[in-house]
């Protein structure tokens, strides 16, 4: 790693927060005639790619000029007085538990840049795209940046509004309606979530994360911590999605433009997961311990109902839509992640960020593939699907179907792949859960969780022999293989997604002091 002074590292993870909505603010302007480019529209695209590179570039120089050594300490630090009658402060900081989501937000934003510069979404103008794209990466990495329990809330809300009009105006069919449902489940769990946030606010004296969390929860009584983790926990729930409070997510999965559901699925899922993390467990470990084995139980009914939702749409003749069986595969990942942090266990919680990211990564790639799929054949019906390509996409075009294969076989958590680790670290960690939670029960969740990863292999695998492994038909056509524009914002997942398999220790180095020092009690 590199030694960077530690101004520079304020700057830069400033800039990363801030850079995206100046670049917004920059794209609703009439471009420059020197960065026309062929057209206006080409212009608006190109900068969309050059500020989420920028972007992308400086976080990985804050990683890299990040302290290794010292993962479990808040770094780049900016601590400046917002609303002093409040004590709201603007608060910026990383640790090895953000530093890598921001990382991946970086890059999948990127990629979708990189994306859409090639193959736009067929909606209004591309001015608007760029700017909501940009907001949408502000909003979300300012959530992953920000130490303050107000901030913090205003950055999970900022993304909403980006990620609606994406949905309603770039959307396929049925797009108004999966927008709507999508903007309402939100916002009512971000109702009572700032309740929650309101009332340990008030109570501790301060909304400082960093303050509360070193606290330990000391300053809040159980009954305070109780509430508020309940308050808190539904609106982190239906950001995540938890099972049954999820039913907004394959609606606004299928309706929306490829980079809406890479961006959707491999980020702002993320969100509500890294609050359970970051504000629950540190600063309400009282009323967290509460509710885990609750938390537990719907997580891994999440994972079966996920689980069996994709076999249904799978099998042979049903209805079965790609996009909708990759976004209830997302509920049943998400299952395994609230499950590793229902353990309150180092274990279970490393695990639980470690598929966090692996999760990014492999249904990021999946959704890229699926938007492919649909611009070739029109569908992303399974039947049609299979028709169109005589279930013989190995045949039509080869470095397409073994890259849908690879992500299939990365979902279901072949040993080698990062979506591996996780879910058995998830698994682990309920085999030995926290003292005082019932070992009885978690060991039941374990079993319960162990048969959904059986599920997820079977329903994966339809998929890939449904797509992928018939006979090449003599008189039809072949299909585009991968495009270069493809293979460049594809490639990265892949490589990313078998090093996360192959060296674990590079995301689990970074993330495990700093559970360790936030179950011991908070951060420095």
């Amino acid at each position: 790693m590199i030694d960077i002074n530690e101004s520079v590292m304020q700057f830069l993870l400033a800039f990363v927060v801030v850079g995206p909505l100046l670049g917004a603010v920059a794209a609703l302007l009439p471009a420059p005639p020197g960065l026309k480019g062929k057209s206006p529209e080409q212009a608006v695209l190109r900068h969309g790619v050059t500020v989420t590179g920028a972007i992308l570039i400086a976080a990985i120089v804050l990683a890299l000029g990040f302290d290794h050594d010292q993962p479990s300490k808040m770094q780049a630090t900016t601590d400046i007085s917002w609303i002093p009658a409040l004590d709201v402060r603007i608060h910026l900081g990383i640790d090895g538990i953000s530093l890598p989501l921001l990382v991946l937000t970086a890059l999948l934003t990127f990629l979708c840049a990189l994306y859409s510069y090639f193959k736009m979404p067929s909606g209004p103008s591309p001015k608007a795209f760029v700017a909501l794209v940009l907001l949408l990466e502000s909003g979300t990495l300012a959530t992953f940046a920000v130490l303050d329990l107000l901030l913090f809330f205003l950055a999970f809300e900022m993304v909403l509004i980006p990620m609606y009009f994406l949905i309603a105006r770039w959307g396929g069919e049925g797009r108004t309606r999966a927008a709507w449902k999508f903007i309402l489940f939100t916002l009512l769990g971000s109702v009572v979530m700032l309740l929650g946030l309101l009332l340990i606010g008030i109570k501790a004296g301060t909304f400082d994360m960093v303050a509360l969390a070193t606290d330990n929860g000391r300053s809040l009584t159980t009954s305070v911590q109780v509430i508020a983790v309940l308050a808190i926990g539904i609106g982190l729930a239906v950001k995540t999605p938890m099972w049954p409070l999820h039913s907004w997510l394959p609606d606004a999965h299928t309706a929306a433009p490829t980079v809406g559901s890479v961006l959707l699925a491999g980020v702002l899922l993320k969100m509500g997961t890294y609050g359970f993390v970051r504000i629950l467990l540190p600063i309400a470990p009282d009323g967290f311990h509460t509710f885990a084995p609750y938390l537990a139980a719907f997580a891994v009914v999440g994972i079966i109902y996920g689980s069996l939702a994709c076999l249904a749409l799978a099998k042979q003749g049903a209805k079965g839509d790609l996009k909708r069986l990759i976004a209830y595969s997302s509920v049943g990942h998400m299952g395994f992640v609230l499950l590793g942090i229902a353990t309150m266990t180092p274990t279970g919680v490393n695990g639980a960020l470690f598929a966090n990211i692996a999760h990014g990564l492999i249904t990021g790639l999946l959704f890229f593939l699926v938007g492919a799929l649909k611009d070739r054949t029109g569908s992303t019906d399974l039947d049609t699907l299979a028709e169109e390509t005589g279930a013989a996409l190995y045949g039509k075009a080869p470095r397409l179907g073994g890259l849908l294969a690879f992500g299939a076989v990365a979902s279901l958590g072949l040993p080698g792949l990062a979506g591996f680790w996780g879910e058995m670290l998830a698994l682990f960690g309920a085999f030995n859960p926290a003292a005082d939670l019932s070992r009885p029960a978690f060991l039941t969740f374990m079993a319960i969780g162990a048969f959904g990863t059986l599920l997820t292999a079977a329903y994966m695998l339809i998929v890939v022999r449904r797509v992928c492994m018939g006979a090449t038909p003599q008189d039809m056509p072949k299909l585009a293989d991968v495009h270069g524009y493809e293979f460049a914002a594809w490639t990265p997942l892949v490589a990313l997604t078998v090093v996360a398999g192959l060296w674990p220790r590079v995301l689990l180095g970074l993330t495990d002091p700093a559970v360790q020092q936030l179950l011991a009690g908070g951060t420095r």
